[in-house]
């Protein structure tokens, strides 16, 4: 069965291996997974590099949405941020050359949420609350944070990318 004939991710029931508080996690990753699956597949790519009315592209988005989910996902296990980490950020609304395509960037996206689903999966419901911090500033947050606020930057830059792809498409 396709997943759009499939309600959204958070009415399919609990995901096993996962506990209870963080299954809002788990399906806001999910779902937003499928969704960028499905809106990046019919795009070519200069569609997908468009910038329509000087919006972000669909590109941007999808490489965003990798990128701010690991280093989020970073700091929920108490690390700083790596130099790499760092250098992609700065590149993250480049195409690339030759640019990358609809496969490339889908490939990105199921690699960061596949990562952070594994990551979900090793963090002890115990350790929820434990104190973290974020950035150069060490502005206060939890482990729970971090993890919610992962997935609800992943499926407000799908959403982005839906809308972005739509204008595209019919422009």
């Amino acid at each position: 069965m396709s997943t759009s004939a499939l309600p959204e991710v958070w009415l399919r029931g609990a995901v096993e291996g996962y506990p209870a508080e963080l299954q809002p996690v788990v399906h806001a990753l999910l779902q937003a997974q499928e969704d960028v699956e499905a809106t990046l597949a019919p795009l070519a790519v200069d569609e997908i590099w468009s910038t329509p009315g000087g919006a972000a592209s669909v590109g941007f988005h999808a490489r965003h949405l990798a990128g701010a989910l690991d280093r989020l996902f970073t700091y929920a296990r108490g690390l700083a941020l790596s130099e790499p980490q760092l250098v992609y950020m700065k590149a993250e609304g480049v195409p690339g050359d030759p640019p990358a395509d609809a496969a490339e960037l889908f490939g990105l996206v199921r690699s960061g949420i596949t990562a952070a689903l594994g990551q979900l999966r090793g963090t002890p419901v115990s350790e929820l609350s434990a104190a973290r911090t974020v950035g150069r500033k060490q502005l206060p947050t939890t482990v729970l944070g971090l993890l919610f606020h992962g997935a609800e930057h992943c499926t407000r830059h799908a959403g982005q990318m839906i809308t972005t792809a739509k204008i595209v498409r019919n422009t």
